[in-house]
């Protein structure tokens, strides 16, 4: 066991006897990396399978904002959410534990299931747009708060934010910032002001897993409420999902017509938050999105 790793290890130790009161036996673990800033385990034991990840970096309250949204989309009891155990501070390191999901094969209607669950998701709504808590998209703060209109809500949350960063961080011209902020003041027209739905608010496919017997499981939520097509819009981003799931979506709650050219708009946001992660590899999409809409 190298240095690093017997670190790690002892590390895993703290956490598991701050929540047991006592050093249980580890049988099994194995490690995940994440991205930049975050690292994972799930460990085995007696007690159960248990998945614990903490942060590198200087991300105040991104676990305890991925808790709350995981207790919230729990709450609903529509999909299948790792429960979550704790979260907290040890050695200066934030950290999440949870249920460890075991996966399984995909049963055979998985994907007319997963949309119905999402739309019946869809459906707990709310009075207002956003949330009563700021939270995460990534490593990227993301603002929620409470807004009435639902397009004025995606344009100066969503879009608006992620465009200054950019423009503050150089990711982006001046230009192409206008632009940006030219195409938001038009969103009325173009998009429908629907009544808030609680999203997932991350929902790409690596989000996206099984539960025990197959059915499907969401991890990594940064959710609010919002306008549901801008979640339908994300799932179709790194491959999308297939054509079972949104039309086993629309017979539960459809969407109005026109969607199919409405979801570049709403992937303007997920797009300017890759930018802003990842640099200008993503910048070539966004232009053409404007240059469409402009």
């Amino acid at each position: 066991m190298t240095f690093q790793v017997q670190e790690q290890y002892q590390f895993i130790e703290k956490i598991l006897f701050e929540n047991f009161g006592y050093e249980p036996t580890i049988q099994d673990f194995q490690f995940f990396y994440g991205g930049n800033f975050n690292l994972a385990v799930r460990i085995k034991l007696q007690e159960g399978d248990f998945f614990i990840k903490w942060n590198q970096g200087d991300h105040e309250g991104m676990f305890e904002t991925e808790a709350k949204s995981l207790q919230i989309l729990g709450e609903t009891q529509v999909l299948t959410i790792p429960s979550v155990v704790n979260f907290g501070k040890i050695v200066d390191k934030d950290y999440l534990m949870m249920e460890f999901l075991s996966p399984s094969p995909r049963k055979d209607n998985y994907w007319r299931d997963f949309g119905q669950k999402l739309a019946r998701l869809h459906l707990h709504s709310s009075a207002k747009h956003g949330l009563s808590f700021n939270n995460y998209i990534g490593a990227l703060a993301q603002s929620n708060e409470w807004m009435s209109d639902g397009i004025a809500f995606f344009a100066e949350k969503r879009l608006k934010v992620q465009a200054g960063l950019a423009l503050y961080e150089r990711r982006i011209s001046p230009e192409m910032h206008g632009r940006l902020v030219a195409l938001c003041e038009k969103l009325p027209q173009l998009l429908p002001n629907e009544k808030p739905a609680l999203l997932h608010g991350d929902l790409w496919s690596g989000n996206v897993m099984t539960d025990a017997q197959g059915a499907v499981a969401l991890v990594d939520p940064s959710c609010y409420y919002g306008l549901r097509e801008a979640e339908l819009a994300f799932t179709t981003m790194f491959g999308g999902f297939e054509t079972a799931f949104y039309e086993a979506y629309h017979e539960v709650y459809p969407i109005e017509n026109g969607f199919g050219d409405r979801i570049p708009l709403y992937n303007l946001y997920p797009l300017m938050v890759h930018v802003n992660l990842f640099g200008g590899g993503y910048l070539s999409a966004v232009e053409k999105i404007l240059r469409k809409f402009e």
